[in-house]
Formats: C-alpha cells, structure tokens, sequence
C-alpha cells in the first residue's frame, strides 16, 4: 500500500491521488469543498489501508505502515516481527490473551532470551493491537518489568577505564556518554552543528527530528566535555563529531568490551548513562532535573532507578516520623 496521498483537481473536483507514473491513482472526493474534501480524503485513506482480514500477520502490516509516517529506522520493528510473526501470524488479533502471550514468554524463555527483551517484543504486539482495536480492547501480557540496574563506574573505575583506551573516537565517546548520559545512538548520531560552543550546550534533539519515546533533548556541557570536544574538533574530518577513518561511527560495543577487558571494568554503552544517573543523584540533584537530563517521560522511572541513590530522597519524609 502507498504510504501517503495528495489532494489533486480532477474532473472539476478534488481527488485523492497517490502513486507515481503509469500507477498513478486518482479517487474522487465528489466535491470542490477543500474542508469538506480533506474529511473524506482520511475516510477514502483509512478503508483503502484498513487491514485485509483480523490475522495478526495482516494487522502488522498496518501498524508498520503507520509507524513508517513517523520513524525512519523500521529494525525494531522488523527483528520484532521475526520472532513475533512464526507464533503469532495466522492467528486472529481478538483471539490473543494472557495466556497465549504467556505461552509465547515460555517458549523465547527456552532460547535463553531475557524477559525483558520478552517484554519489549510483546510491547510491540500491544502497540500493534491496540492499533486496530483501540487502548484497553486487547489482552495482552508482558512479563513484570526488570529490576532497575546497578552496575555503575565510581570515578576511579573510570579513570582506569580511560587510561586503557587508546582510540580517540571510543575514548571521547565514553567521555560523552558519561557526561551527557545520552544513549549510544544519540550520541553517534551527534552532528558538529548540534554542538554550541558559545552556549556550552548540545543538542540531541535538533529542529525536524521526531522524538520516539526514547527522547533526546539539549544538555549543557560540563568542563570535561567541553576539554574533550575542543581537543576533537581540529582533527575532524566529517560532519559527524564521533568518527573514524573518515566515516561515522555505527556501534562502539567491541570496542567497549575490548577496553573493559584490558581495564578489568566491566562496562557496556549504557552503564556510562546509568553511571550519569547514579552520580547525579548521588550529588543530590533533583529526580526532576535528572528525569529532564536523561530524557525520561516521567519522573516515575527516575525515581525507581536512580532515588535509592540520593542521600536526602525522603530524609525529610522520615525526619516527620521521628519523635
């Protein structure tokens, strides 16, 4: 199916019209009304894009198609759908429940898989149901959330982290990501344009990029930042401020793991953003200022991460119960 229309004259009224050359489509509005026009252009839209049957195979299709208005990148998706689609696919969208999604949970359990990876493939399958038949219409079940991690470096597990990584792309990126506690996409993603020297900030979030749920946003620079960017920015040789033989950067990973082993600290991409977490909050920084700094929607997951990490979070609370 196309993935988007225009209103076009045609025959004295306006149509809806998609495809290009010879399998170029018009469907007629019946009116010269553009307000009247527009309203059954998304009626004429959705029922030519509704799904062929209720078979989750089916369903999908839509919801991709959907998604795809508004997300570049359809990986997720389409790793989701590869482990999704063999258990799911042939069966109708109103017959999933708790039971067969439970079923689904014991069967990626056998393969070793995490229940919270279980956990965000079901999500998708929610996303894709609720889709179809409207938020608290479906049944689906999703093993209960992860325990909030707590591996984290202390500032000395960093240093010796550092001080064994000879790379100047991977150690600026540790630097980064410690310092900004950006995700590891964000941060290979990250443009010179996006960084403001003048203002000490950087931008995840530039004008015209969809936020997802992840959410990016713009952080000042500290002066470890800072140190580090300007040491970079003579050498670089693309638009891209994490880069390597003049070509941006895809994943750090095996670079990470590699720099862990010869430190002896293990770490990954995302303990130097929960490191972030941790040390904000262990300097008392506000849950408000750390949910807005990472990006988090709500202060909710802030809390359950990072609170156990202040040293005052509630000491006022148990201050009141004392007698």
């Amino acid at each position: 199916m196309p993935v988007s229309y225009k209103l076009v004259p045609y025959r004295g009224k306006l149509a809806v019209a998609f495809g290009t050359g010879s399998s170029r489509i018009r469907l007629s509005t019946g009116t010269n009304d553009k307000g009247l026009a527009e309203a059954r252009a998304k009626l004429i839209w959705s029922s030519l894009n509704k799904p062929g049957s209720d078979r989750v195979e089916d369903l999908w299709a839509t919801y991709v198609q959907d998604r795809s208005k508004e997300i570049a990148d359809l990986s997720r998706l389409k790793y989701a759908w590869k482990v999704l689609g063999p258990f799911f696919a042939d069966r109708m969208g109103h017959t999933i429940d708790h039971d067969l999604c439970r079923e689904y949970a014991r069967n990626r359990k056998r393969l070793g898989r995490a229940d919270s990876t279980v956990r965000i493939e079901l999500e998708y399958l929610r996303a894709c149901l609720n889709l179809r038949y409207g938020r608290g219409n479906t049944h689906v079940w999703t093993p209960p959330q992860s325990k909030p991690r707590s591996r984290y470096l202390t500032k000395a597990e960093l240093e010796k982290l550092l001080d064994r990584v000879s790379t100047p792309h991977i150690r600026l990126f540790i630097i980064l990501a410690v310092t900004t506690g950006a995700r590891m996409k964000s941060i290979l993603g990250l443009k010179w344009e996006q960084v403001d020297f003048t203002h000490r900030a950087i931008n995840y979030a530039p004008a015209g990029r969809h936020q997802t749920n992840k959410r990016e946003t713009e952080v000042p620079m500290n002066g470890r930042a800072l140190m580090a960017l300007e040491e970079a920015v003579p050498a670089a040789l693309t638009d891209y401020v994490i880069e390597w033989d003049g070509q941006p950067v895809k994943s750090v990973k095996k670079a990470i793991r590699g720099a862990a082993a010869r430190s002896g600290v293990p770490c990954s991409p995302h303990v130097f953003r929960h490191t972030a977490g941790v040390w904000m909050a262990q300097s008392d920084v506000p849950m408000q200022k750390i949910a807005q700094f990472l990006g988090h929607t709500s202060t909710r997951v802030t809390e359950r991460t990072y609170a156990r990490y202040s040293p005052s979070f509630m000491r006022d609370a148990a201050a009141a119960l004392d007698w």
